[in-house]
């Protein structure tokens, strides 16, 4: 084994990158930064049919956003054939690989029959001990075969695990299984272990869906006279049913959280705990203190639990550690889709008052338009739940005209200013602050929340507050 903590994150660019890969990219980076060693990424694409160029680019800018920047790579299979060659020689040179003329069909049948006797369906071995002659007569007939490794018939194979401990399978209920497939391509356990001991693999940190493959990958290793790295196993990921994730449950891809406006420091602190954690528990996390307290002795045996709304929480909180002007700036394309802003090179001094006022409530970068464009626009949408539950009462429209006659004669139009002449006629007319606030609130913002009440009417000015109040007294508010 390499001397030097090497590990690797092997997608495959079949589908998007999803949040179980996610997290296993994550605790390999982690793993080898921790040890100051070397982070690898390799693409996995020697299933033709399935891999796809828009997959393989998804993954690696998914994996640049963030942050998790890999110091060797990418390394792509469907380039690596001959490497593959190479060793398929050796196995054969040393009697441990051989051809197997075995149809799909016959294999069916084979499975077939095996389940109808309440035997385990697996490959009985019948081309193992096929004549040289033999052999030769079926490739010169053009016959197509598979190339399969020859596992022990009995024995035990074991291995401790670092997250799992000490695993151990029976080689007879393994069987010879195909390590290159009739149209000439590897498989995965193959290429896995070529690969690996090539780039010095010291840890494979991988989901435990992987554990059934790991004695296949042990004996390949032993087959070719190769240390196998140390292996952990991670628990997978299940939504609150306790099953695995779906789309309900939080099975999207990552570039969906990233269009739906997470940041990258939220969703990695959040996917480093879906399964680890620190001693005193922990919850927040720069990447600096996720390298220096990660362990995979710390690591659960159990499922991680995908919780949406924690992971909003941490969002939050990462969001309103940043300043009005990085929100802007991380915001722009939402604030440009929206019409709030022509670039990012041109947020106004404006906007990021706006989004200082709304911080606190923000939770989302898709929520910044939402949040302040009642504040920017000459027109707002009045919500018909504020408008019901706050304008249509008995004589909210003489209120409001009562506070428009105020406001009208406010001069230094401050929040302060504002406040104290509001005040003085809650207590002129002996009603509550309440029934004037309220009223107040959604008439200036067509809502029931939103920020301080007086700041935002000083933030949204004289002229614009006098044509709200008018508009809701006159065209919204009961007035009987």
């Amino acid at each position: 084994m390499s001397t030097e903590i090497r590990t690797r994150f092997a997608p495959s660019p079949t589908g998007y990158l999803h949040i179980g890969g996610v997290r296993t990219a994550l605790y390999n980076y982690l793993f080898a930064k921790k040890h100051k060693g070397k982070f690898i990424l390799r693409i996995e694409d020697t299933d033709v049919e399935r891999s796809k160029d828009e997959y393989t680019l998804a993954i690696s800018e998914g994996m640049k956003w963030l942050g998790l920047n890999w110091d060797g790579g990418p390394y792509y299979q469907s380039e690596r054939l001959d490497l593959y060659r190479q060793e398929l020689k050796s196995l054969e040179k040393s009697g441990r690989a051989y051809k197997c003329f075995c149809t799909s069909e016959q294999l069916k049948e084979e499975r077939e029959k095996a389940k109808q006797e309440g035997i385990p369906a697996g490959y009985d071995g019948k081309c193992r001990k096929l004549p040289e002659g033999e052999v030769k007569k079926l490739q010169d007939a053009g016959d197509k075969y598979t190339w399969r490794f020859k596992t022990p018939d009995t024995g035990r194979l074991s291995f401790k695990d670092a997250v799992k401990g000490t695993i151990e399978f029976d080689l007879a209920t393994i069987g010879d299984f195909v390590i290159v497939r009739s149209d000439g391509m590897p498989t995965y356990n193959f290429t896995c272990v070529v690969d690996d001991a090539l780039l010095k693999i010291s840890h494979v940190i991988r989901g435990d869906d992987h554990i059934s493959n790991t004695p296949k990958q042990i004996l390949i290793y032993n087959a070719l006279e190769k240390e196998p790295p140390q292996f952990a196993h991670l628990p997978q990921v299940h939504g609150k049913d306790g099953k695995r994730l779906s789309k309900r449950t939080g099975a999207v891809s990552l570039a969906e959280y990233i269009e739906m406006g997470y940041l990258s420091e939220a969703m990695l602190n959040y996917l480093a705990l879906l399964g680890w954690s620190t001693e005193d528990s922990q919850q927040l996390f720069s990447m600096a203190e996720l390298i220096e307290k990660f362990s995979l002795d710390r690591v659960s045996a159990s499922a991680g639990i995908f919780d949406t709304d924690k992971l909003d929480w941490i969002n939050g909180k990462c969001l309103r550690a940043l300043t009005a002007r990085e929100i802007a700036s991380l915001a722009s394309k939402w604030l440009k889709e929206k019409k709030l802003i022509e670039s990012s090179d041109k947020i106004s001094d404006k906007i990021i008052k706006a989004i200082e006022m709304e911080k606190e409530k923000i939770s989302l970068l898709s929520d910044v338009p939402e949040k302040i464009d009642f504040m920017l626009s000459d027109n707002i949408i009045y919500d018909e739940k504020a408008v019901q539950k706050r304008l249509k009462k008995a004589g909210a429209g003489k209120i409001l005209l009562g506070i428009l006659e105020v406001i009208q004669n406010v001069d230094s139009f401050t929040a302060e200013n504002l406040e104290n002449a509001i005040r003085k006629l809650t207590e002129e007319k002996n009603i509550s602050a309440g029934k004037i606030f309220h009223p107040l609130r959604v008439a200036v913002s067509g809502r029931m929340t939103g920020p301080g009440l007086f700041e935002l009417i000083e933030f949204i000015g004289k002229e614009k507050t006098v044509e709200r109040i008018k508009y809701a007294a006159e065209e919204l508010a009961e007035n009987e």
